[in-house]
């Protein structure tokens, strides 16, 4: 038995092999020591022929998947060698075979898997000039190919998919990306396969025949020649794992990335969308307010929407019709919530009934998931929006399935498929022989007690069975004197004697025959009820999703109602227009509706950028975030937080928010920070929204307000980036690229002033902060009284330090010698600017000449006649000079 343990072993060496024994499934040597270890169960030893004891520990069988999950999840691959024949019948040594190696993308325990999210298995092939990138989710039939042809979008693909385990080929391993910096980054395990999965040929093949097709045309992958090569290698690698024929594996999806809105590592973090930044919880993410879905397969496609928004309206404005007929149809929407309640994860379902790892239970859980379906389908025919109709139309209501599945099975069957229990009277004429000859020898039994209880006058005899003996009589030591002879001994006790009898044996081969037979037919009468349903994979896996996306329509719409959200207009001339929004997280954490709204507006000419000055706590962040979050709220289809929005399509959403060291990449905060806005200048677009937070604030002043005013001037420039922009910044110096560059304007966080204290207003108005309230806010914070008075002294010697007379000299035009003009930003004529020399009496009058009165409000007029004031007092001081 050991020779043929070490034969199997050596055939997977890179797993821990769980090595049926009897009720055991059993690890031997190095695998036992870390079993042992990390299973925290008792180690062992076991005689092998050598000179010392073999390691050895094991696990019951009927508990492996507890003990499976906690492995995989430390990244372990098993393989599980299993009995492949009944050791009564064996003859010699029982065959044993390894029938599937689980890994950290091939698990299928429900133990293991979080019900809202896919376990996407990825695999990335490395080519000259792009790489290909496919991902499979096995519990559910899922599976995706694209081509990428950077690292950062190779990247992005792996945040949007959160991989469990990744494989690759070597040219992967040796491209320059770390595979160790990999696996310690997005919490992955990393595999480099041989060269065999990823040939071009055999990778088409397995495709090919696998779905069945002449030609890879035919599934629209004529254009993947490098996603071919990963899409093949992961099959070949669940083929060689799984040991089944992944019939569940009906379909393939070709995407281009360029099909949805890209966000980054970066952005989903600061974000918040899926989880919170601090404590990695879903509560007070994004998925946290929205998600109100009744279904898993309902919350796993909320989240898939979350991290995909739309970029094709025509797409987007299809799933706004969809919410707002649900919002207009409240009943209806509510008996659609009612329908979905008992729904089962039909996905994951028919994934263990393909894999035949489905009981009995699953079985009914899957019929009464289905018999809502026809409820369903029956009130979504009451809509008439396309999406709903649509759904309406892809829901079968599987009532073939139904009735098979009434008729086979009990109602209460047992777990295990081996014990029988299973099989209703009259779906089979042989089970209902054997049930009935198994029901009638048990009253044959009873019969026999009784007329032997008669004979011998042994009042207290009885027939008891356990599985060692079989049937016997039982007869206490104070009736031994009655025991006639024809009674053969079996066994003595303590307190009484077990006996036999002829016509004893004679029974108990009638009806152990029967029930082993029945138990035996009944197994092979659920395989077949299984089979039958897993045959109509293709339907049912149709009804799953149109289910899950029903399911997420309904909860889009319930969050909709209950927190006054609107439909946004849909526009592609990148208008960005917003009244009265709300952070949709932050109003729903505070209580009594004390959330201060506010408005946002971005377009592509005279609003392109908007600075936001205002102290720490006042609400910069938070308001840029909003804008964010609302924004992609409408790419998704989803109504948004606000009185009334209009949102340009946005390609990519970027933030630069928060800091902080990446001490394992030996990264300081200023080098994170630094990194991040170079991604963002390099890969946005005229059509992306960049949220900036702080830039330049990790370094020395001058050298931080340089890169600010930098990063501005670059990102205003239609010809070099002119992306729509949210910049909030200490660096009150910027508020003078107002009137400098097109496009820019000046925005604060409004605050009142009481003393030495100052109250947070929360609301964003036009003009620039001309101060920070930092001590202020550092006195909130509970700084001792010292420090604070201490830093009132500093500051008023400061005011008119270095920084401000250097500022009034590039604002003056009198920099020194070697200084650049800035560039003239897109048409304007700036020729004889330089950077803050923009101050002209005439410009102030013509500007007051264009001022619509009637449009301001007092507040709005009072920020325009200060900023004019500051205009001309800096232009006068200057000339005093």
């Amino acid at each position: 038995m050991m020779a043929q343990y070490m034969e199997t072993k050596k055939q997977y060496s890179d797993c821990i092999l769980f090595y049926r024994l009897g009720d055991f499934y059993e690890m031997f040597f190095d695998d036992a020591l870390t079993a042992s270890k990390e299973l925290e169960i008792t180690l062992t030893g076991k005689e092998c022929g050598l000179e010392e004891r073999a390691p050895m520990c094991g696990v019951p069988y009927h508990a492996v998947d507890s003990y499976l999950s906690r492995l995989v999840q430390k990244g372990y691959k098993v393989a599980i060698a299993e009995q492949m024949e009944d050791p009564k019948l064996a003859k010699g040594l029982v065959k044993r075979e390894v029938i599937r190696v689980v890994t950290p993308g091939t698990i299928t325990s429900a133990q293991a898997l979080d019900e809202t999210k896919n376990n996407y298995l990825m695999g990335i092939v490395y080519l000259a000039d792009k790489m290909g990138v496919s991902v499979a989710d096995i519990t559910t039939g899922d599976f995706l190919v694209t081509e990428v042809s950077t690292d950062r979008a190779l990247f992005d693909e792996i945040n949007k998919f959160s991989p469990a385990e990744v494989i690759c080929n070597d040219a992967f391993s040796m491209s320059g990306i770390s595979l160790e910096d990999l696996k310690d980054r997005y919490h992955f395990t990393v595999s480099t396969l041989d060269s065999h999965f990823f040939q071009d040929e055999s990778c088409r093949k397995v495709l090919r025949e696998h779905f069945k097709v002449g030609s890879l045309e035919g599934l629209g992958l004529g254009d993947y020649d490098c996603g071919v090569i990963a899409a093949g290698a992961v099959l070949q690698y669940l083929y060689e794992t799984q040991k089944s024929t992944l019939d569940h594996l009906t379909t393939i999806v070709p995407y281009a990335t360029g099909n949805y809105m890209v966000l980054d590592s970066s952005t989903r973090r600061n974000l918040e969308l899926l989880e919170t930044m601090r404590e990695k919880q879903k509560r007070g993410s994004l998925l946290w307010v929205l998600d109100k879905t009744r279904t898993a397969m309902g919350a796993r496609l909320l989240r898939t929407w979350i991290e995909q928004p739309l970029i094709r309206k025509e797409e987007i404005l299809k799933r706004q019709n969809a919410i707002e007929e649900l919002n207009l149809n409240y009943i209806s929407r509510e008996e659609l919530g009612e329908y979905l309640n008992p729904v089962y994860d039909l996905e994951r379902l028919i994934g263990r009934i393909s894999y035949k790892t489905a009981n009995p239970r699953d079985l009914l859980a899957f019929r009464n998931s289905i018999a809502m379906v026809p409820h369903i389908k029956r009130l979504l025919g009451e809509f008439t929006s396309d999406a709903l109709k649509e759904l309406a139309e892809d829901l079968d209501p599987l009532e073939d399935l139904d009735d098979l599945i009434t008729r086979a099975i009990v109602e209460e069957p047992p777990i295990t498929v081996r014990e029988g229990g299973m099989i209703k009277d009259g779906y089979n004429e042989e089970a209902d022989r054997l049930r009935h000859a198994k029901t009638e020898g048990k009253t044959w039994l009873a019969d026999l007690e009784a007329r032997e209880r008669d004979s011998t006058g042994i009042k207290n005899l009885k027939v008891k069975y356990n599985k060692v003996f079989g049937y016997y009589f039982e007869v206490t030591n104070s009736f031994k004197d009655l025991v006639p002879e024809y009674f053969i001994r079996k066994q003595t006790l303590t307190n009484a004697e077990r006996y036999t009898t002829d016509e004893l044996k004679n029974l108990e081969d009638v009806i152990m025959g029967a029930e082993d037979k029945l138990v035996s037919l009944e197994y092979d009468l659920f395989c077949e009820v299984r089979d039958a349903i897993a045959a109509e994979v293709v339907r049912i896996q149709k009804t799953a999703r149109a289910i899950a996306a029903v399911d997420v329509f309904v909860s889009l719409s319930t969050v909709a109602t209950r927190n006054n959200y609107v439909k946004p207009q849909i526009n592609e001339k990148g208008t960005i227009q917003i009244k009265g929004g709300r952070h949709p997280v932050v109003e729903k954490m505070m209580r009594d509706d004390m959330f201060v709204a506010n408005d946002t507006i971005l377009d592509n000419s005279k609003n392109r950028i908007s600075i936001i000055t205002g102290p720490n706590m006042a609400g910069k962040s938070t308001y840029m975030r909003q804008t964010a979050l609302i924004v992609l709220m409408a790419q998704i289809g989803s109504f948004v937080p606000a009185d009334q929005a209009n949102i340009g399509i946005c390609d990519r959403i970027f933030t630069r928010v928060g800091a902080s060291d990446d001490l394992a990449s030996g990264q300081s905060t200023f080098m994170v920070e630094m990194t991040e806005v170079a991604n963002i200048l390099r890969n946005a677009t005229k059509n992306s929204l960049l949220i900036l937070d702080e830039i330049g604030r990790g370094t020395s002043t001058f050298d931080g307000l340089s890169i600010a005013w930098a990063v501005v001037e670059h990102i205003s420039n239609t010809r070099l980036l002119g992306a729509k922009t949210l910049f909030a910044t200490h660096y009150h110096e910027l508020t003078e690229l107002e009137g400098l560059m097109s496009g820019v304007t000046n925005y604060c966080i409004a605050v009142k002033e009481q003393g030495d204290d100052i109250v947070f207003l929360r609301k964003i108005v036009k003009g620039g902060a001309d101060k920070s309230y930092g001590i202020q806010v550092a006195k909130l914070a509970g700084v001792p009284d010292s420090v604070i008075n201490r830093a009132k002294e500093l500051v008023e010697q400061l005011v008119d330090s270095d920084l401000t007379a250097r500022t009034r000299e590039i604002a003056e035009g009198s920099a020194p010698a070697g200084h650049k003009p800035v560039p003239k930003p897109d048409d304007v004529e700036m020729s004889q600017l330089t950077l803050f020399d923009t101050v002209r009496e005439d410009d102030i009058i013509e500007e007051l000449k264009n001022l619509e009165l009637g449009n301001m409000t007092p507040i709005d007029a009072l920020n325009t006649l200060y900023r004019m004031q500051t205009k001309l007092k800096n232009r006068w001081s200057g000339n005093e000079k």
